[in-house]
């Protein structure tokens, strides 16, 4: 099984590029996705099964389109926000099952603006479908 976080706020302009992405991707069996605003440590115990990780999410200042790389689990975990990065999410998941976690990658999708009540930009998508064909091949 290979899990899909996507992360994003649908109301603040291209920061809704994971969960825009999502819903225009076809069903794949053993494709599981979780959508939320933003990952929390509980999002570890989605891991649990899995074969395979992927986190989607926009980017501020990444590669255009997007930019598709592995991560690993990050032992410095900020409890002081409410929000986790993928790696720290990995490292919650390594920390609480003893056993490394699934092989896991970041697909993150550039995004230009990022105001509250946007829609997404043009830029955003026209990133979103060259993600979108990505990630439907990788899959496949």
């Amino acid at each position: 099984m290979i899990v899909i976080l996507a992360c994003g706020n649908p109301s603040r302009g291209d920061d809704a590029l994971a969960p825009c992405l999502i819903s225009q991707l076809p069903h794949f069996d053993d494709v599981v996705i979780v959508e939320d605003f933003q990952l929390q440590i509980e999002h570890a115990l989605d891991l649990q099964h899995a074969k395979q990780a992927i986190f989607i999410d926009a980017s501020v200042s990444g590669e255009s389109p997007f930019s598709f790389y592995p991560i690993q689990p990050s032992n410095q975990v900020s409890y002081t926000s409410h929000a986790l990065s993928p790696e720290e999410v990995l490292g919650v998941y390594q920390k609480t099952f003893q056993t490394l976690p699934p092989p896991s990658f970041v697909l993150a999708i550039r995004g230009t603006s990022f105001e509250l009540g946007d829609p997404l930009s043009n830029v955003a998508q026209q990133n979103l479908q060259a993600a979108l064909s990505f990630l439907r091949r990788f899959l496949s």
